[in-house]
């Protein structure tokens, strides 16, 4: 079992920056090998994914984050981050850490969440 703790969300205006922080409870061997991603859930919507980070370090975005947000992680501390610059109103949500191998056997895990929100 694999445990995610989020951490670094919280209240920001319009313009600001938040990092948020995913640590996941595995060994050092077993991070490096996953595709770590960030997803978002808002009220009254499904959870979308904002943006994947391979065991390469290959990145992708969703369009409405490209030129804002950054994934990176760091395999040393079994940490993925977000930086998340120019917030906007409607990146207001619930952002979920989800962790993965990407080889077989498959698995997944998700972590508790961590609210942002985006207000003046």
């Amino acid at each position: 079992q694999v445990q995610l703790v989020e951490s670094g969300g919280g209240l920001v205006q319009p313009g600001g920056s938040l990092r948020l922080s995913c640590t996941a409870s595995t060994s050092g061997s077993i991070f490096e090998s996953t595709v770590t991603s960030w997803y978002r859930q808002a009220p009254g919507k499904q959870r979308e994914l904002v943006a994947g980070i391979s065991s390469g370090g290959s990145t992708n975005y969703a369009d409405s984050v490209k030129g804002r947000f950054t994934i990176s992680r760091d395999n040393a501390k079994n940490t993925v981050y977000l930086q998340m610059n120019n917030l906007k109103p409607e990146d207001s949500a619930v952002y979920y850490c989800n962790l993965r191998s990407s080889t077989f056997p498959f698995w997944a895990y998700w972590g508790q969440g961590t609210q942002v929100t985006v207000s003046s």
